[in-house]
């Protein structure tokens, strides 16, 4: 796809998400140079993968929002996501795609580990997002006792397999069926189960904000496939 016409789109996205007050105009310049980065990397694959982050994650968060702000009184004011929200999630995605980018030789890594932090984002906002609405009884993670929906590191087992189902959608998004996408959405799953240790843990005691942890996990995530990559090139 034409560069100049994805540069168009991304400009276009940025607009609209500002208009509808889904990004703040800080925000909506970051995912902008984020879905720059990330095309430049992973050309149409990963602008695909992405967006749909971007869409699924917005819809998950606009549903039943009047229920979730019982949990969470400050998601009723219309702010849209700032800055630090957007490179949360998007930030390991665009810092691999500047490496696909530098080292070409080792772009097939970058861009697998990309599919990897985006499934682990998506799951962990899913997650989050939907399992506040369908849970049904929520568990520390840790501990496995039951706590206040809506609490860090609180989990239930809707919420879980919602996240999973996120993890797959960007899984089959970059390989399909094949081993890689198996991969890319274990790296995910267990990325979001991180994201909820690190919640029940340095984000309960207020060492870190909830962007830090999110990073975290999309970080963790990345790491974690290519460790899974490196062990399956071992064991073929």
């Amino acid at each position: 796809m034409n560069l100049l016409v994805i540069a168009i789109l991304l400009i276009a996205m940025m607009v609209i998400c500002v208009r509808a007050k889904k990004l703040t105009l800080p925000a909506s310049i970051a995912a902008g140079l984020i879905g720059f980065l990330v095309y430049i990397g992973a050309k149409e694959k990963g602008i695909l993968m992405l967006v749909t982050f971007f869409i699924l994650s917005v819809l998950a968060t606009s549903h039943k929002k009047y229920l979730k702000a019982r949990y969470h009184p400050e998601i009723s004011e219309n702010k849209g996501r700032n800055i630090g929200q957007v490179f949360a999630n998007g930030g390991v995605a665009a810092i691999l795609g500047s490496l696909a980018i530098v080292d070409q030789n080792h772009s097939e890594l970058y861009i697998l580990m990309m599919a990897a932090s985006l499934s682990s984002a998506l799951a962990d906002t899913l997650s989050s997002e939907l399992g506040m609405i369908y849970g049904s009884r929520f568990y520390n993670i840790l501990t496995l006792k039951k706590e206040a929906n809506g609490l860090d590191g609180v989990v239930s087992i809707e919420g879980t397999l919602i996240g999973a189902c996120g993890a797959f959608v960007i899984a089959f998004i970059y390989g399909g069926f094949d081993k890689k996408c198996l991969i890319v959405a274990v790296a995910g799953i267990l990325g979001n189960l991180i994201d909820s240790i690190l919640g029940a843990t340095i984000e309960r005691k207020n060492y870190v904000g909830n962007n830090v942890v999110n990073f975290l996990n999309t970080l963790l995530a990345s790491i974690l496939a290519m460790v899974l990559y490196c062990v399956f090139i071992s064991l073929t």
